[in-house]
């Protein structure tokens, strides 16, 4: 028997088992999918869609083939990706998953990358976004806002090593554009800005039907990730109540018992490798014996490995393209491991020797205990005139053309 058709099999059977479980505990299933669908409504809709919105745009506006002529000679030696990779690496880093699988398989629409390229931009430019890494995480579940820099630190610096491990993934000779970035000589930031204007000619697509287009297309992603969680915490639920959850939960504490990690938080990472919300909150709330150095380390592997849910998310992307989803999957484990042992060997260097959960007082304002807010008002700053500077450069464009064809 393949593996192709073993994992149809399982997979048929896990449904087969829901569907059934379904009929059994009713009242089961819609409280899951309410918690299910107030995890899309109340934090992944409001931090994703308005990313969705404005990567689409600036495809649209020709801003990728800016940023992949400037980052080209970085990325490349690297990465082995073209410059581009650079746009779906900083949009992916601050969106969240899955941005970086949305951005990467438009590239590949666009023939900007072949597949061992988008592959290797997949593996790496998926992750949490900073404001549920550091809002919902560090403040809401641990209560404590000092865990945000450990875990951003863990979690995005292992998420670049897994790229530069990435580089060895292919063919020595894949690139699709080893030929393509011939520039000439003279300034490079004109000739990017040249590359952006002809891309922008190419589309086509004036400002009105560009934003429809790109709020046309994140509604219909955005409203995938929604069903995909609500599966998902439905399925975890069920499998709770039927038992299996866990019986996984034992398997998973004689492994952590081998490797001197607390059997307690194996309900964390059992939910962690579904969901990714769910797990971070079961490692925000272990037992208070636990050390809390070994609970940051397992909401890092979480979020790096980022739930089925997300596996799910980036599958339905790649499926439209020729993208593997086997490099993908490899990738999260490494990306797992490596943010483990990051939390730990910095732990005391960054957090010292304290083990205890620093509660936020009353009436203090979460912002005033991290600096990361400091820093989305710049990137956001930025984004914004750069965004509004292609606004005017296009009105610009309009009124030229309008007096251009003015009778005289």
């Amino acid at each position: 028997m393949t593996m192709k058709k073993l994992s149809w099999i399982l997979l048929i059977t896990g449904l087969f088992s829901v569907i059934i479980l379904m009929a059994v505990y009713p009242e089961a299933v819609l409280q899951s999918a309410l918690r299910g669908l107030e995890i899309w409504w109340e934090v992944l809709f409001p931090s994703l869609f308005p990313f969705f919105v404005i990567s689409e745009v600036l495809l649209g506006f020709g801003v990728v083939h800016l940023i992949g002529t400037l980052l080209d000679p970085l990325m490349k030696p690297l990465f082995r990706i073209p410059g581009s990779g650079g746009f779906v690496a900083a949009m992916g880093y601050v969106s969240g998953y899955p941005v970086g699988a949305k951005l990467t398989a438009k590239l590949w629409e666009q023939k900007m990358v072949n597949r061992d390229e988008g592959e290797r931009l997949v593996a790496f430019t998926t992750s949490s976004d900073p404001i549920f890494l550091i809002g919902a995480v560090s403040i809401g579940f641990f209560h404590n806002p000092r865990i945000g820099l450990i875990l951003a630190l863990a979690h995005y610096g292992s998420g670049l090593i897994v790229g530069l491990l990435m580089r060895f993934h292919g063919q020595k000779n894949s690139s699709a554009l080893d030929q393509s970035i011939e520039l000439p000589k003279g300034n490079r930031i004109k000739t990017a800005l040249r590359n952006m204007h002809k891309a922008r000619e190419e589309d086509g697509r004036d400002l009105g039907t560009l934003i429809k287009h790109a709020v046309q297309s994140s509604l219909q992603l955005i409203i995938v990730v929604g069903g995909l969680v609500v599966f998902f915490s439905v399925f975890l639920e069920l499998w709770t109540r039927a038992g299996v959850i866990p019986v996984i939960n034992q398997i998973v504490n004689a492994l952590l018992s081998l490797v001197g990690i607390p059997e307690q938080l194996s309900t964390a990472l059992v939910g962690g490798l579904f969901e990714v919300t769910l797990g971070a909150r079961y490692a925000g709330e272990a037992g208070e014996m636990i050390p809390l150095a070994y609970k940051a380390a397992a909401a890092a592997f979480i979020l790096s490995w980022g739930g089925l849910s997300v596996h799910a998310q980036i599958a339905s992307i790649l499926n439209a393209t020729n993208l593997r989803y086997i490099p993908f999957m490899v990738a999260r484990l490494i990306h797992g491991v490596l943010a483990v042992v990051a939390v730990l060997i910095f732990w005391t260097p960054i957090m010292g020797k304290t083990s205890t959960t620093l509660l936020i007082p009353d009436g203090v304002s979460d912002i005033s205990y991290n600096g990361y807010s400091h820093v989305m008002v710049v990137f956001c700053t930025l984004l914004g005139s750069i965004i509004g500077f292609l606004l005017f450069m296009e009105v610009l464009r309009l009124l030229k053309g309008k007096f251009r064809n003015f009778p005289r």
